[in-house]
């Protein structure tokens, strides 16, 4: 996945896709059922989770956003779950080339968290990416080799766009959990979005 624009956030988009797709291709095949940190959710259905989210995104940065009904016709249930890979990296793929127009990083677009540009967007999809990683390397006992310098990036973007504890945009995080300062920045930034590291 190489983006088209040379833009230090449209590339950090694309290291943290090739790194979780290089988790989700360590998945064995007995592993897709087990529970993940994202509860009630199994490993399936967290990469399931993130497939439809990069649709979602890339069809809302490129103007054309998918129905509800557009977005259930798209679910990979039917599909084996070992052959998610190829349909996370299509829906990866799409969500870059959603960012392939610079405008498009100042442009606003209305997200489950309210209405913000489209740089926040990218964030948005950085941070959701590293940390499903990151529950994904949790959940199947794999090493969370994602990049720390992103995920330190992303870790500010999140501290200044909600606080630690109190009321929390939607239901997809908890309060900040507590890790050591010497902690990867992968582990802080899950931490800090609710996630038991330990």
């Amino acid at each position: 996945m190489t983006p088209a624009i040379d833009h230090p956030a449209v590339h950090n988009l694309a290291t943290a896709a090739q790194a979780t797709g290089r988790l989700l291709d360590g998945v064995r095949d007995e592993q897709w059922g087990q529970p993940s940190p994202c509860a009630p959710w199994t490993v399936r259905d967290l990469v399931e989770h993130l497939i439809g989210s990069c649709r979602r995104l890339a069809g809302i940065v490129s103007q054309a956003p998918l129905s509800p009904d557009q977005l259930a016709a798209l679910r990979d249930s039917d599909q084996p779950a070992g052959q998610l890979s190829q349909p996370f990296r299509t829906a990866a793929a799409a969500l870059l080339a959603g960012f392939d127009d610079p405008a498009v990083l100042a442009r606003e677009f209305t997200v489950p968290i309210g209405t913000v540009p489209g740089a926040v967007v990218l964030h948005l999809a950085t941070t959701e990416m590293l940390v499903h990683g990151w529950d994904l390397a949790r959940a199947t006992g794999q090493p969370a080799a994602l990049p720390d310098d992103i995920a330190e990036v992303e870790l500010e973007f999140s501290r200044r766009q909600m606080p630690p504890e109190g009321p929390r945009r939607g239901k997809a995080f908890g309060p900040a959990q507590p890790v050591t300062q010497d902690a990867p920045a992968i582990d802080r930034l899950a931490a800090y979005l609710g996630r038991t590291v330990s």
